[in-house]
């Protein structure tokens, strides 16, 4: 008696016109694995197909309507029978007709009349093959979700970490902490209005887009090593003064700088990073800080965190001053096309200004934000003094 449940034991499909053969094929193979048959080649595909497709076919080639060899291709060529073994199984026995029939994919070629412990033991080598080919496929697709999902993991943690750091620049800020969620989507809405643009398709590709909107929040990271002296003062800058609070350009470089180094690598992301915090302070013309570069040697980055960074100043509400409207505001950009910023790149803005509106609507700074920023500077000037 056979004591292995019938669930475990393999199906084999048998695809033959004739009833004598799928007769004798159903017989020698019943005590070793289940058997489903098919007398045309439709019926065989169908079944191939179902939802409990067949472990291995034993498939005539000699058929009326549709011969075996069409029906081998058209399971090769569908997702869901292309891996099901194919072991041919015909009177057709000249070399180019096992030539053919390999040619398309069968994992084997058995010449009529069969010996049957040969035919039962090629059929026991492709199942034995099948099963281990299935095991490596199953690995493999659980390993690459395994990759996307600790990937997904890893980005989301970069993701909050460079919220976190850009957060602690903005505390000690007069501006609100709004502010960094909008000029990350100001940056992306520009880079992706200018990717196609002859000027920038190079370098705003789509990895690079998604690595400037990471990147974005640290632009004022160096911020932190400015005094609360100079940093929250309200009014206009000592000529000295100004000196240190263009320095933060630097310190935020040089921050970002230090992180890489403890990582001991060379990250992406911290590259654009790095340029952001850099130069995003220089301006078209040359006049800007720290190095006063001009035009094309400012890196492009720069230059989309430049506008992003001087729209986002002009509508948001200070402790010192009213939000400015988004046409006074877009009309300032405007002006500073080729001498504060990329001509090209204000053009792109001028396109999509509904767009900074939008984002600028969607993250507006509220009351509570402006009073929290209120007493941190009042507490600021009773610890100076």
């Amino acid at each position: 008696m056979d004591t292995m449940g019938l669930k475990d034991k393999a199906t084999i499909l048998v695809v033959d016109d004739t009833p004598d053969n799928l007769s004798l094929m159903s017989a020698l193979l019943k005590d070793t694995y289940k058997v489903k048959v098919a007398n045309h080649g439709d019926k065989g595909l169908k079944i191939a197909a179902s939802a409990t497709p067949p472990d291995l076919i034993l498939l005539d080639v000699m058929m009326p309507d549709i011969d075996g060899y069409e029906v081998c291709r058209r399971l090769k060529a569908q997702p869901q029978t292309c891996n099901i073994p194919v072991i041919f199984l015909t009177a057709k026995a000249e070399p180019e007709d096992e030539q053919k029939g390999l040619a398309l994919g069968a994992a084997d070629y058995i010449a009529k009349p069969i010996s049957p412990p040969i035919l039962m033991a090629r059929v026991a080598t492709q199942l034995a093959l099948k099963k281990s080919t299935d095991f490596l496929r199953n690995q493999n697709d659980f390993l690459s979700a395994e990759v996307a999902r600790r990937t997904s993991e890893l980005e989301a943690v970069q993701d909050v970490t460079i919220l976190a750091m850009a957060s602690l620049a903005e505390t000690r800020d007069s501006e609100t902490g709004k502010h960094i969620l909008r000029t990350q989507r100001y940056v992306k809405a520009l880079a992706e209005r200018l990717r196609s643009h002859p000027r920038f398709s190079a370098f705003l590709t789509e990895e690079n887009i998604k690595v400037l909107f990471k990147s974005a929040p640290l632009h004022d990271i160096g911020k932190v090593g400015i005094p609360d002296r100079i940093l929250l003062k309200r009014g206009n800058f000592e000529p000295y003064e100004l000196e240190i609070m263009k320095n933060h350009t630097v310190l935020g470089r040089d921050a970002i700088q230090l992180a890489e180094d403890w990582l001991g690598a060379r990250v992406e992301f911290l590259t654009i990073a790095k340029e952001i915090a850099l130069y995003h302070q220089e301006k078209w013309d040359g006049s800007g800080y720290p190095e006063a570069l001009a035009g094309e040697s400012i890196p492009v980055s720069a230059r989309l965190m430049a506008i992003a960074d001087v729209y986002d100043a002009l509508i948001s509400r200070r402790v010192y001053k009213q939000p400015m409207p988004h046409e006074q505001a877009a009309a300032i950009i405007v002006k500073g096309r080729g001498s504060h910023f990329d001509p090209d790149m204000v053009d792109a803005f001028i396109e999509i200004q509904d767009e900074f509106r939008a984002i600028a609507q969607r993250f507006p700074d509220t009351d509570s934000d402006l009073q929290k920023k209120i007493e941190f500077l009042a507490q600021a000037g009773a610890d100076e003094a």
